[in-house]
């Protein structure tokens, strides 16, 4: 089995202001490309795993990297290095969706546990590590918890996981 991966984060913008005679512009487009061939070495990603999933208000979905995630195409994932996280949350919810290292096993992807950061209802997260990726180990640093950041209402969001077996 093999996988290719490529992501493409762009962003295009254009501030004008209409002055007296003219109107001045500012465009931007910043475009980057990263693609990774099937593979366990630096560079490479040979596991993807992806979800649409809702979190009860005040609560939490931990993402077990290591054991638990089921394969689109069967078995389970154990991702041993993880090279990229995108976390879509959905305009309709109300509440924040909540990216966070857990004080407990967290995977190290932020600096430090209880880390996080808040994708606001139609916002994402994309966090990518082409080459090293970060270090997943089983039992004790597995973990990628997904909190609803509030009471009252349940949170739906896209994720996405990019990584290797080894």
């Amino acid at each position: 089995m093999t996988l290719t991966t490529v992501i493409d984060a762009n962003v295009a913008a254009s501030l004008a202001s209409a002055l007296d005679l003219v109107t001045a512009s500012a465009p931007l487009e910043l475009n980057t490309r990263i693609t990774m061939p099937s593979g366990t070495t630096s560079g490479k990603a040979d596991l993807c795993w992806s979800d649409t999933r809702t979190v009860a208000a005040s609560s939490t979905d931990a993402l077990d990297l290591a054991g638990t995630l089921a394969g689109v195409l069967g078995g389970t994932l154990t991702i041993v290095k993880l090279k990229a996280v995108l976390v879509r949350a959905a305009a309709a919810n109300v509440n924040n969706v909540r990216v966070n290292r857990p004080a407990s096993n967290g995977v190290p992807l932020f600096l430090a546990a209880s880390d996080g950061i808040d994708v606001l209802p139609g916002g994402l997260f994309l966090w990518v590590a082409p080459g090293a990726g970060v270090t997943v180990t089983a039992a004790t640093g597995d973990l990628l918890n997904i909190d609803n950041s509030g009471a009252g209402t349940s949170v739906t969001y896209d994720v996405v996981l990019v990584g290797t077996s080894a």
